[in-house]
C-alpha cells in the first residue's frame, strides 16, 4: 500500500493520474448510455478494456486515475449519487489489486515486474488476476449499493464481475500493444518511473494476496452456503478483501 501514498511526491506519476483519469473518464462517458444494464448504475463497460492496462502500466497511478476517472464519469455522465463514492473506492482497488497481485500472488506470481507476451505464465496471471481483482471491485461496490437499497447485492457483484472480467481480458490486446513502447521507449512503467527495480514482496504479501482472494471466493459463493445469510456474508467478504489488500 505503501506506493500508493508515496506516488503522490512524484511529479510524473502525478500527471499520470491525471492523464489516466482523462482518458477514462472520456470513454465512460461516450458509452455510459449506449447499453445500460441497470440504468444509473452500470452499463456494458467499453472502457473496461482499460482497467487492467492502466492497473499494470502506470501501478498506483492507475490504480488513482481509474478511482478519479470513475468520479468524472458519474459528475458529467449524469450518473453521480451517494453509489459513486463505492464506485471511487471499487475503481482504485481494482488497479491497486492488478499491480500488487501481479508479483505477490504466488505460486503464480515472478517477482521480474514484466509482461512477456510469449510466456504461457504471464497470460495465466493475467487473466486470474483480472477476474480476481473484477469481483473484489464488483463485491466492494455491490455492498454498498445494496446497502443503500438500490440493487441487489447478488445481482450487482455478479454483474461487475463479469463486466469488468470481459473488459480487462480483452484489453490484454491494447496492453500488447503499447507495453513496448510504454516501457522501453517512453520510460512511463511505474517501476521506472518511481526507481522500483522489484517491487519488494514482504512476507505477508503473499499471505495479503491470497486473503482477498478468499474473500472474493465468499462473495461470490456467498448465496450457495447455507446458514449464512447473503448480508452477513458479503459484509464479511468486504472486509476481508480489504484486509487482504492493506497486507499488500
Amino acid at each position: 500500500m505503501g506506493y500508493a501514498f508515496s506516488m503522490w511526491k512524484n511529479t510524473r506519476m502525478i500527471v499520470l493520474v491525471a492523464v489516466c483519469a482523462a482518458i477514462y473518464a472520456a470513454a465512460l462517458i461516450a458509452f455510459k448510455t449506449a447499453i445500460p444494464l441497470i440504468p444509473g448504475i452500470t452499463e456494458v463497460r467499453v472502457a473496461g478494456i482499460f482497467l487492467v492496462v492502466f492497473g499494470f502500466l502506470f501501478g498506483p497511478a492507475g490504480a488513482w486515475g481509474l478511482a478519479f476517472g470513475n468520479l468524472m464519469g458519474d459528475l458529467f455522465g449524469g450518473t453521480f449519487g451517494p453509489a459513486s463514492l463505492t464506485g471511487f473506492l471499487g475503481n482504485f482497488l481494482q488497479g491497486y489489486l492488478i499491480y500488487t497481485l501481479w508479483t505477490n500472488l504466488v505460486p503464480f506470481a515472478d517477482k521480474v515486474y514484466e509482461w512477456k507476451v510469449k510466456s504461457r505464465r504471464s497470460w495465466i496471471r493475467y487473466v486470474i488476476i483480472t477476474c480476481i481483482s473484477s469481483a473484489a471491485s464488483g463485491i466492494i461496490i455491490a455492498v454498498a449499493v445494496d446497502a443503500l437499497g438500490v440493487v441487489p447485492y447478488t445481482v450487482l457483484s455478479k454483474i461487475i464481475t463479469l463486466n469488468n472480467s470481459i473488459g480487462g481480458i480483452i484489453g490484454v490486446f491494447l496492453l500488447i500493444a503499447v507495453y513496448d513502447i510504454t516501457r522501453g521507449q517512453l520510460g512511463l512503467v511505474w517501476t521506472d518511473v518511481m526507481d522500483v527495480e522489484v517491487p519488494v514482496r514482504r512476507p505477508r504479501g503473499p499471505l495479503g494476496a491470497w486473503i482477498v482472494t478468499a474473500g472474493v471466493a465468499l462473495g461470490l459463493l456467498c448465496n450457495l452456503i447455507p446458514g449464512l445469510p447473503v448480508n452477513v456474508a458479503s459484509w464479511l467478504s468486504a472486509g476481508i478483501i480489504i484486509l487482504g489488500s492493506l497486507l499488500l
